[in-house]
């Protein structure tokens, strides 16, 4: 400090255990004005829940010390900065062979994720021969597997690598599974009958924990709704629904308007009358007359309305078709049908006909399914009575 700069001001002395307040300075510097003002610049870190970059002023003689807080632009673009940078997590996908067309579609849809291999091989017994390559490179990753249970025969390999996976060092791990497969026709009626769905949710509630905690599972519109208390404590499950997909494909008809839903059985209307109920709503039941059943309505007018069958999934197709003709038979101007799994074995997908323009007696007006089963989108991809 050059001699022929005025001394500091007696208050500063008398301020000295106020500052000391501060547990360190990120600056610090004393800046003399011809108005004898001092001004202190530092970054307090004692202070909780308070910003950075405060200013200390004080004038000589009596005046007191001034805290002056950032602007409050300066402190949203601050805020915003370290949000941003926050909400970037990004992800480690990987994926097994029937997965890998879906994992590529959701990997284009963000730079956050990041694909990654696994070498799907056999031994000449058949068994799983299986390798993750450069499995180092993905300590401290968030990590997820697209799993598809279309079969048994592919259950046990891609078991074997959502058990290996959160062993390798990683933050946390994320089981992906759109269509739980076990117990969708199940009937726990007999003494002797052996619940499926509740041995695979006990299997993935086995899955080692990661750094993070335990397993999170994301699953959608699961069959059975007790379904979902069969899981243990060591895994987070989370029950997702396609429904907003359909919703969004609703809005976009012409005739928006005039569209009812119904639901072919007790059970659809359980799950999903809540998520649809800005819709007027129709309710089927199955009546069984000798050795037939028969879908019959059992609340709501289908007269001159588009109406959409709901349901989460469909196997032979035959409570659709038989609720199809119900709606029909009531007057419904033209039908079409969504289910959020749709398995069809044996090619069951055939026996879906189209309305040819406006007659519902004859077929469905649009048949919607997503890309929950992997095989099936394989196989009716092309088909223009079947829309993903």
């Amino acid at each position: 400090m050059a001699a022929s700069s005025p001394p500091l001001p007696s208050s500063f002395l008398s301020r000295r255990n106020f500052l000391s307040n501060f547990t360190s300075f990120q600056h610090f510097s004393i800046s003399l004005h011809p108005e004898k003002r001092c001004r202190f610049r530092c970054q307090i870190k004692s202070f909780e829940n308070q910003p950075p970059n405060w200013s200390v002023d004080f004038l000589s003689g009596t005046e007191p010390v001034h805290l002056n807080p950032p602007s409050p632009m300066t402190m949203a673009s601050s805020s915003a900065s370290d949000s941003s940078v926050k909400a970037v997590k990004r992800v480690c996908l990987f994926y097994c062979n029937e997965t890998k067309a879906l994992a590529e579609r959701i990997a284009a849809e963000s730079d956050a994720i990041e694909l990654r291999n696994i070498n799907w091989r056999t031994f000449e017994d058949g068994f799983p021969n299986l390798f993750i390559p450069n499995a180092q490179g993905i300590r401290g990753h968030n990590v997820a597997f697209l799993a598809s249970f279309s079969s048994p025969s592919v259950i046990f390999e891609q078991l074997s690598v959502i058990y290996a996976l959160p062993k390798l060092f990683i933050s946390s791990f994320t089981l992906v599974l759109p269509f739980f497969p076990t117990g969708t026709s199940e009937r726990m009626e007999d003494e002797g009958d052996v619940a499926t769905a509740f041995t695979l949710a006990r299997i993935l509630s086995n899955i080692p924990t990661s750094r993070g905690g335990p397993t999170s599972l994301v699953t959608f519109d699961i069959h059975a709704l007790q379904e979902r208390f069969y899981f243990g404590d060591n895994i987070l499950p989370c029950f997702e629904s396609g429904i907003p997909l359909l919703m969004n494909r609703l809005q976009q008809l012409p005739d928006s308007d005039k569209i009812s839903i119904a639901f072919p059985d007790d059970g659809a209307w359980k799950r999903f009358h809540k998520q649809l109920q800005h819709f007027p709503t129709i309710v089927c039941n199955k009546v069984r007359i000798g050795d037939k059943r028969i879908v019959r309505i059992k609340e709501g007018e289908a007269a001159g309305r588009h109406v959409v069958i709901v349901d989460d999934l469909v196997q032979s197709g035959g409570t659709l078709i038989e609720c199809q003709k119900a709606l029909a038979a009531n007057g419904a101007a033209k039908i079409s049908a969504y289910v959020t799994h749709g398995i069809f074995p044996n090619r069951s997908w055939q026996r879906f006909e189209h309305d040819n323009g406006g007659h519902p007696e004859n077929g469905l007006a649009y048949f919607w399914i997503t890309d929950s089963c992997p095989r099936t989108v394989k196989e009716v991809c092309n088909l223009a009575d079947i829309v993903l």
